[in-house]
């Protein structure tokens, strides 16, 4: 008898312990909101059964095409507590995938501070943006109560100071300060100086995501622009997109990524950018292709691992969907780095080594849903790499 019950324990407590490590699995690794389409319910695909589980009682003001909150349980097997998240009903949009080069053109809210200087003067060396706090990285946005949105606007008023003291606004990690710029006299050509190289606008080449056929508002690169010297976002005050022509393709190999080479084909504008955050550039297009059909977006708990393509444009003849794999899905990391994809198409590995710099936006399809973009690729092995959640993207750039 006492054998029996010692058994009995046993099971009982290796049952407990199963129980508490799946739940613990799951309340760690699940995401702690989601979208649900438009009279659907939360349902997700895990190994282990979990049920989604409303409050009835709980919703909050809703905004735009997304209702309020719903407080929700998830339960393991519909018994067992694991977390609470909050569920949002999104009236799920209809999205052009995209897949074709475009040309990026920004304009600098301000100018940034891309790297500072000695100025040698008659009394010694000096940097005078050092001297008053200012640092690589900054973004000025006024001088003596002037706004500031290019590089010769700064450099004139420098020149024009003859040595009195400037104040500066300008913007330190997403932070707005003050100082005051004291110009130095180089004493090589007798002009006033700040000791530091400023940038004003960009330009690069990205691929498309997705386009809204009805409103023609679309979302790009999967990841944001930013300054090359600096690494920090660039903070825009306008932009543009431009027609792309790709002409080359450097195929990457392991240590060394490729990189598509192309061309702005035509001076003018195609469309303007209104936001570069940190999923991606999001703006409006003055021309929807017309011969591709939308699909519906895919929200995060679509997707899965396995068999999915990817659409994108590695030569003059357009956009072609090539086969990957998704190897695994990461709900709470990276804003950028939701999924890990390898290229599994040889046509693709053979012409471009797998994923190179300039396919940042492509667009992920599968079980014919947009459910992604690749952001990344991995530089010891191109044929691996990295994309974002589509859902993120459109949240960020377009229904927020």
């Amino acid at each position: 008898m006492k054998k029996t019950i010692k058994i009995f324990l046993s099971a009982i407590t290796l049952f407990t312990l199963n129980i508490c490590t799946i739940s613990g699995y799951y309340a760690i690794n699940l995401p702690d909101s989601y979208y649900v389409s438009d009279g659907g319910s939360l349902e997700l695909s895990t190994v282990f059964s979990i049920d989604a589980v409303s409050d009835n009682n709980t919703a909050s003001v809703s905004r735009n095409n997304v209702s309020g909150v719903q407080k929700t349980s998830l339960k393991l097997f519909g018994m067992f507590p694991v977390k609470n998240v909050d569920v949002r009903t999104l009236q799920q949009p209809m999205l052009v995938p995209g897949g074709q080069p475009f040309g990026i053109k920004l304009l600098m809210e301000g100018v940034m501070i891309v790297g500072t200087g000695e100025v040698k003067t008659d009394n010694g060396i000096k940097c005078p943006a050092q001297e008053c706090g200012l640092c690589k990285g900054d973004v000025i946005l006024s001088a003596n109560g002037k706004p500031v949105t290019t590089n010769d606007e700064i450099l004139e008023i420098v020149s024009d100071s003859e040595g009195s003291s400037i104040e500066i606004i300008y913007t330190h990690e997403n932070e707005q300060k003050k100082t005051t710029l004291k110009p130095a006299l180089s004493a090589s050509d007798g002009e006033y100086k700040a000791g530091m190289w400023v940038r004003d606008s960009m330009a690069g080449i990205g691929t498309v995501t997705f386009c809204e056929a009805s409103t023609g508002r679309f979302g790009g690169l999967g990841h944001p622009v930013c300054d090359s010297d600096t690494g920090e976002i660039i903070p825009i005050s306008s932009g543009e997109t431009a027609q792309v022509t790709i002409n080359q393709v450097l195929k990457g190999t392991a240590g060394t990524p490729g990189e598509l080479h192309g061309t702005f084909s035509s001076a003018l504008s195609n469309g303007i950018i209104y936001n570069n955050n940190e999923y991606g550039v999001f703006g409006e297009m003055f021309l929807i292709p017309d011969d591709i059909k939308p699909i519906l977006m895919g929200l995060k708990q679509d997707v899965k691992e396995g068999h999915a393509t990817i659409r994108t444009t590695i030569d003059e003849t357009g956009p072609h969907e090539y086969d990957i794999e998704i190897e695994d899905i990461d709900y709470n990391g990276d804003k950028t780095k939701n999924m890990t994809i390898r290229v599994t198409d040889e046509e693709l590995i053979q012409k471009t080594g797998g994923i190179v710099q300039g396919m940042s936006g492509s667009p992920i399809i599968q079980d014919g849903k947009l459910i992604g973009a690749v952001t990344h690729v991995l530089v010891n092995n191109p044929e691996k790499g990295f994309a974002i959640f589509c859902e993120n993207m459109y949240e960020s750039g377009i229904s927020g």
